[in-house]
C-alpha cells in the first residue's frame, strides 16, 4: 500500500468529534466592541456611492474600490502578501476583457494577512472574504438612476471584511492561526475572482482550514420577514463550521442557523463554492437572501441596518476566533451525501500535507 492512498483511507475514517468552545475573554471583548455601525456606514457610503459607478468587473470604479480596500487593510496593519516584481502587494492582479470590448483594467483580488501567534499553527490559515464587484451601470434603465450601486450585494460583505480586519488587528494577543482578509473581483460574472485565487493561491490550500464568506449582511428586510440579530449559513450542516458559528453567535446574542430552504440552495451561488470545490470547508453567511432592490438600482447604502450589521459581525468574529484558536480543524460532514465531492477533494488535499 502506498502512502497517499493510506492517508486518504485514514482521513475517511470516522473521527472523534472535536470540542469547540468559544472563549470570550477581555481581550476578545475589547476587540469586538470596536466593530462600529458608524465605521460600517462611513465605508459603505463611499464604496456604494455613485462615484464608483456600480463597480463592474472590470471598470474604473472597481479599481477605485480596490485601492480604498487596500488603504483600509493598510490602516489595520495587515501585511501585504502577494509577491510582485516591485515587492509585496495587497493586489493579486490579472486582466479581463470588459463585456462588449476587446480591451483588457487590470482586476484585483485584495488580500491582507494578520499573522498568527502560535509557532506551529500560524502557518495554517482561515480566509475571510466578500466580493466587492457589482453590476455597473445600464444607460437603458428607465428613470434617472442608471447605477447598480450594490450596497447590500455585496458592499455589506466588503465593509464587514474591512471591519473584522480592523477590529481583530487590535487584539493584544493575536489568534493562534493566521487570518487572511480578502475581497474578490468578478463574483457577479461567475465567481471569477475566487476561481482565480483557487488556481493561484497565495496561501497553500492544504494549510487553509476554513473559508468564511460574507454576502448580503446589511439589509434586514428579507421578503420572508424581518431578519434581526440573525444570520444563516449556506451548507450549514455540510461541515463542522455551521454548528461552531451557531454556538459562537449565541454568545453574542446572534442566531446563526440553517435556513430550511435557502441554506443548501444558495451554497453554490457565492464565492465559497470556488474553495469548497478544492476541498476547503467553505461557507457563506447571509442575513437576507432575497430582499427588495436585489440586483436593482435602488440597493443604496442608506437602506442598511448598521447596528444590526455590527451585532451580526460580532457573532461572526467570535466564530472566526474559535476556529483560529483551536488545535482542531473543521471537517466536512461525511454523513451528508451532498458533501461527497468536497470530502473527496479535502481527502486529496490532506494527502499533500
Amino acid at each position: 500500500m502506498t502512502l497517499i492512498p493510506a492517508l486518504i483511507f485514514f482521513a475517511a475514517l470516522p473521527q472523534k468529534p472535536a470540542v469547540w468552545k468559544p472563549e470570550l475573554n477581555g481581550d476578545h471583548r475589547a476587540a469586538l466592541e470596536r466593530i462600529s455601525p458608524d465605521s460600517l456606514k462611513g465605508n459603505l457610503s463611499f464604496l456604494a456611492s455613485d462615484a464608483l459607478e456600480g463597480r463592474a468587473t472590470p471598470s474604473r470604479g472597481l479599481n477605485l474600490a480596490a485601492e480604498y480596500i487596500a488603504a483600509q487593510f493598510r490602516k489595520a496593519g495587515l501585511e501585504p502578501s502577494v509577491k510582485t516584481e516591485a515587492g509585496e502587494s495587497y493586489f493579486q492582479t490579472t486582466t479581463l476583457k470588459a463585456r462588449g470590448s476587446d480591451d483588457e483594467q487590470p482586476v484585483h483580488n485584495v488580500i491582507g494577512v494578520l499573522r498568527g501567534s502560535d509557532p506551529k499553527l500560524k502557518d495554517s490559515y482561515i480566509i475571510v472574504t466578500a466580493h466587492y464587484d457589482h453590476l455597473g451601470t445600464n444607460p437603458n434603465m428607465p428613470g434617472d438612476d442608471k447605477i447598480f450601486n450594490g450596497a447590500n450585494d455585496d458592499g455589506s460583505g466588503t465593509i464587514g471584511v474591512i471591519e473584522l480586519a480592523q477590529a481583530l488587528s487590535t487584539l493584544k494577543k493575536r489568534p493562534k492561526r493566521s487570518l487572511v482578509f480578502m475581497t474578490f473581483f468578478g463574483e457577479e460574472r461567475g465567481l471569477l475572482g475566487s476561481r482565480f485565487y483557487g488556481k493561484n493561491p497565495v496561501f497553500p490550500l492544504n494549510q487553509t482550514i476554513a473559508h468564511i464568506n460574507l454576502e448580503q449582511i446589511g439589509r434586514t428586510d428579507d421578503r420572508e420577514g424581518p431578519r434581526i440579530s440573525a444570520a444563516s449559513m449556506t451548507g450549514f450542516d455540510f461541515s463542522d463550521i455551521g454548528p461552531i458559528f451557531a454556538v459562537a453567535g449565541k454568545v453574542m446574542g446572534v442566531e446563526i442557523s440553517k435556513h430550511s430552504k435557502n441554506s443548501d440552495a444558495f451554497f453554490g451561488r457565492s464565492d465559497n463554492q470556488a474553495l469548497a470545490d478544492l476541498g476547503v470547508p467553505a461557507h457563506t453567511l447571509c442575513v437576507a437572501y432575497v430582499y427588495p432592490d436585489y440586483h436593482g438600482v435602488a440597493d443604496h447604502w442608506e437602506k442598511l441596518d448598521y447596528p444590526n450589521t455590527a451585532k451580526v459581525l460580532k457573532g461572526i468574529a467570535l466564530g472566526i476566533l474559535t476556529l483560529a484558536d483551536s488545535q482542531n480543524e473543521p471537517r466536512w460532514n461525511a454523513a451528508n451525501e451532498k458533501t461527497a465531492r468536497y470530502l473527496k477533494a479535502w481527502q486529496e488535499r490532506q494527502a499533500t500535507k
